[in-house]
């Protein structure tokens, strides 16, 4: 029984898409080809390994054990390019990263691009998720790194300390709120919020702990970043929760007031997350320790929510 590559990526990309329209987009094939490959492959093997549904696919129980495999098998692909890459050029190699809200809006950017600037032949492919659903991506090879929050169970993964984050409330100019020196989330339940989309992670993370107080928060906007938020913000229009780091980037050309949250919960180490650290092709395991370079910080904030 004979597997093509193209075949394996394929599979991966449709049911990362939930759809073969969108798998084969990602795969730069023309429809008609992705489902003809797909179908070979099913009669081939003398199984379904997706289920249609008028909304798309999902992978049956023996398309499930293939995708596991055909992780397994690309993984393998890209460290053995990853390795010849550094006695050949032209090879390129690809690392994909999972990663929460604050550490793909705050953190990431700037390092992926430093990394990116000194290794040409590396591309990144960096995706958004709940810190659960990066730990998942992570063990099933969906993602070579992760980047999550220290409080969800990491059991099976290797980790390395990457940043602190803590979260605050932004207030308008002049806010009742604005000259306290900490306040605690069941204290602004009641306020009315800026927020972020209900499907990014950060706002999942919030509004999870609103409803574990058995509440809803209201939100009058929801914006698609930190910095506009900020700036809704900063118009009177209502209260907003982002990382320290996004509000003392606002605060520069905002008048915005910072408070910090007191609950625990609100103070996060991000870690790193990976399977095997020696198994990651080399280029991965260059970009992680790039990532760890720079010092754990330690994030405390005065009066004022200045560090």
């Amino acid at each position: 029984m004979r597997f093509d590559l193209t075949d394996l990526r394929l599979c991966l990309l449709v049911a990362e898409a939930g759809s073969i329209t969108g798998g084969a987009e990602r795969a730069h094939l023309t429809l008609a080809s992705a489902s003809a490959r797909i179908r070979g492959l099913e009669e081939t093997l003398g199984v379904a390994l997706f289920m249609r549904h008028p909304q798309g696919v999902v992978p049956t129980p023996a398309g499930r054990a293939l995708l596991a495999h055909a992780r397994r098998v690309l993984l393998q692909i890209e460290q053995m390019r990853g390795e010849l890459g550094e006695y050949a050029a032209g090879l390129k190699g690809n690392v994909r990263i999972a990663s929460n809200t604050v550490a793909m809006s705050e953190f990431l950017p700037d390092l992926l691009g430093a990394f990116l600037a000194d290794h040409p032949n590396v591309e990144i492919a960096l995706r958004e998720q709940t810190s659960p659903a990066v730990v998942q991506a992570v063990l099933e090879g969906a993602a070579d790194i992760g980047v999550v929050s220290d409080w969800i169970e990491l059991t099976g993964l290797e980790t390395v300390p990457f940043r602190q984050d803590r979260l605050v409330i932004v207030t308008p100019p002049g806010h009742a709120l604005a000259a306290r020196e900490g306040i605690a989330f069941a204290d602004v339940l009641d306020s009315e919020f800026i927020g972020l989309p209900a499907h990014s992670a950060l706002a999942e993370h919030i509004d999870g702990h609103a409803r574990r107080a058995g509440r809803a928060l209201h939100y009058r906007l929801r914006l698609r970043d930190f910095d506009s938020l900020c700036r809704a913000v900063a118009t009177g229009a209502a209260l907003g929760i982002v990382p320290l780091s996004a509000a003392h980037r606002s605060a520069a050309t905002l008048d915005i007031g910072i408070v910090p949250l007191v609950d625990p919960w609100a103070l996060r180490t991000l870690v790193l997350c990976m399977r095997e650290r020696d198994a990651l092709p080399v280029y991965a395991r260059q970009l992680l320790e790039h990532l760890q370079a720079p010092p754990l910080e330690t994030i405390l904030t005065n009066k004022n929510g200045t560090t």
